[in-house]
């Protein structure tokens, strides 16, 4: 099923004939409407009117996060501010949000990208979509509301928050179709439990979870116990919000929009671009944004490209699952970990509940890891033998896994603090 057949089947060709005239047209406007982009032109010596391959991509310098700060709050935009119909924010998660601002045509372009994530996903216009995002600056809920809207879906704009009224709408208005963090969509699923509501006289058929990175592990226990076919969406509101990529019903990767985003995976060390289906930073340079078109923008997040055709019948280039960012990374002994490492291995381990946290420690001079896991009732009540047994196969495996010693200790279920938004897992507190 497609939204817009004609373009996400276009072949490789048209793709990228398509992606060098936006990208063309794209340079000049930023040349001439935003100081930060004209004076890095001319800097490097680069001529917009010279772009003539896509090759080309690799001359032009990269966008941080801490540029668009910089240049707090209008300073990236590329219109006057009467053509600005909207103003939002990233959510913050890693520092100052960043100010985004979209024309009215930036929001048509939004809104159908959107519908073609949803689309890909299985919803459709008979379908009611529950969008638990905080509906606010951050572009996650107003994006997701939109393109639903978009395809004729009846929407519940019900926002976040408040897992037992979120499930009590979802039974009484029949929702098909939940739009949340993945780590939410477990509350709700606790919730669902908690309440001794059957899950299958629910009417959910499909889960779409974003704004956080998210295991296999995690996504096969929303399945098992919301009764849906879960996919993973990716967007950033620096580039335009939700929208950006999504999984199809084969989740074989994230299809990216590419008529719309051009992207590289680079070495976040040496900034050079690695090979399809190797693991590096991604990296966006917008196509058709009006508003704020920002250049080959380093999103932190770690990912890889994937260039074989899916059997869907898209041809857009996919993206594998978020792994982590290279902010996130906790490196401890010399070893990189990413937090998804361990949520993947503690998912396998019976006994041990859907919610962990992780302390970072220093001691003396060495860093030391802790993983805090809630296990069920019975294990914690259980023998103290039994409980250690347990302590020492989650070790065991950790180890095995990551290749350093983590401390582990159990505890009682909703212990740990929920996140109605995105979820903290990783608690530093080193002073360094």
């Amino acid at each position: 099923m497609y939204w817009e057949a004609v373009n996400e089947c276009m072949s490789r060709e048209e793709i990228e004939q398509i992606q060098l005239e936006r990208l063309q047209a794209n340079l000049l406007r930023v040349y001439m409407n935003v100081p930060f982009y004209r004076k890095k032109f001319d800097e490097l010596k680069i001529d917009p009117d010279s772009f003539c391959s896509l090759e080309d991509l690799k001359k032009l310098p990269f966008t941080t996060k801490e540029d668009l700060r910089d240049s707090y709050p209008y300073g990236f935009f590329a219109v006057p501010l009467r053509e600005i119909v909207r103003l939002q924010t990233s959510s913050g998660t890693t520092g100052m949000p960043t100010v985004v601002g979209y024309t009215r045509n930036d929001i048509r372009i939004w809104s159908n990208l959107v519908a073609r994530i949803l689309t890909a996903g299985g919803v459709s216009q008979s379908d009611i979509v529950q969008i638990a995002f905080d509906y606010g600056l951050f572009t996650g809920a107003l994006g997701l509301h939109y393109g639903a809207e978009r395809i004729g879906a009846s929407v519940i704009p019900i926002s976040s928050g408040n897992p037992q009224r979120q499930v009590k709408i979802m039974r009484d208005f029949k929702t098909t179709a939940l739009v949340c963090t993945p780590s939410f969509a477990l509350m709700m699923a606790d919730a669902i439990r908690s309440m001794d509501i059957n899950v299958n006289s629910l009417s959910l058929k499909y889960g779409l979870f974003g704004a956080e990175q998210w295991s296999e592990a995690m996504r096969q226990e929303l399945q098992d116990r919301l009764k849906i076919i879960a996919t993973d969406n990716y967007g950033l509101s620096e580039v335009i919000g939700p929208g950006v990529a999504g999984e199809c019903l084969e989740r074989k990767g994230l299809h990216i929009n590419e008529d719309h985003f051009l992207v590289e995976v680079i070495n976040p060390e040496t900034l050079e671009t690695v090979p399809d289906g190797t693991t590096g930073e991604l990296v966006i340079t917008t196509l058709t944004r009006e508003a704020m078109p920002v250049i080959r923008f380093r999103t932190r997040d770690l990912t890889s490209l994937i260039s074989e055709p899916c059997p869907c019948g898209r041809t857009f280039k996919r993206i594998s699952r978020i792994i982590g960012r290279t902010d996130d990374m906790i490196k401890i002994k010399g070893i990189n970990v990413f937090p998804s490492q361990i949520e993947s291995i503690l998912f396998e381990i019976e006994g041990t509940e859907p919610h962990y946290q992780i302390y970072i420690e220093r001691r003396g001079s060495e860093d030391e890891l802790k993983v805090l896991v809630e296990v069920s009732e019975a294990i914690f009540f259980d023998q103290i033998k039994k409980q250690k047994e347990l302590v020492e196969k989650i070790k065991k495996r950790l180890y095995t896994e990551l290749g350093i010693s983590v401390d582990v200790k159990l505890v009682e279920k909703n212990t740990l603090s929920r996140s109605e938004g995105k979820a903290k897992r990783v608690i530093d507190n080193r002073k360094i």
